[in-house]
């Protein structure tokens, strides 16, 4: 029994998922620098390879970002899904991109519905930029989570997340959803900067949320142990 408990406290802190699906901080941490760092090849590609940016090419830009992303967040929380044992990675693989392309949907329509102007030279940004923001809210939480609208509603609505992984799917979503509407205050203002035109300045802010967001689990997961090793001691 001793060695059986040694095991599985050995499990729960070491770095990246253990048996009973739990992430330490510190896998938690390198999750985010992987994901952080690909948004950045991301940028560097549009930028050296194809010479465009979000002021110069938003729609191109933007589908070079989430292009890049998407596939690393898909591969990184297929291996953090719920109940591993009862859905395959290629299962929660399948999922994702249906979560993809259900997000970038809900996103657009959130998007038009707030003002988001309409029309056709708008309708490639307003694609590529629906889809950066699945990837950045609704993929990770498909590919933990699948389609368990209690689960949902649970980590979402309820704001009940149970254990770092349901965290780090949370707050970085909230943040990038927060993040991005933060970043829109700037548009209809007469600064006429070519960064305040749809969805610069949104993607922008989007970006800083999610990463504020990241933080935030960061410090929460962090306390949250502290709190627990408190407790037992």
């Amino acid at each position: 029994m001793k060695e059986e408990a040694k095991k599985k406290k050995k499990l729960e802190t070491s770095i990246g998922v253990s048996n009973n699906g739990s992430i330490s901080a510190l896998g938690a941490s390198f999750v985010y620098l992987i994901t952080g760092l690909f948004l950045a090849v991301g940028f560097w590609v549009a930028r050296n390879k194809f010479s465009v940016d979000l002021v110069s090419d938003p729609s191109r830009t933007l589908f070079l970002i989430w292009s890049v992303e998407f596939p690393v967040v898909v591969i990184i929380y297929s291996f953090l899904r719920k109940d591993p044992e009862k859905c395959s990675c290629s299962k929660a693989v399948g999922r994702s991109i249906l979560g993809l392309i259900s997000g970038a949907f809900i996103n657009a329509l959130g998007a038009i519905a707030l003002g988001a102007p309409i029309g056709a030279q708008y309708l490639p940004k307003t694609i590529h930029w629906s889809f950066l923001m699945s990837v950045l809210t609704f993929v990770p939480a498909t590919a933990v989570l699948g389609a368990s609208m209690t689960d949902w509603h649970r980590v979402f609505a309820s704001m009940k997340p149970t254990g770092n992984i349901e965290y780090m799917i949370l707050f970085p979503a909230y943040g990038a959803i927060i993040g991005g509407w933060f970043g829109a205050w700037p548009m209809p203002l007469d600064w006429e900067r070519p960064w305040q035109e749809w969805p610069i300045c949104v993607c922008y802010g989007a970006i800083g949320g999610y990463v504020v967001g990241q933080i935030l689990s960061l410090c929460l997961m962090l306390f949250l142990r502290k709190d627990k090793n408190l407790k037992v001691a």
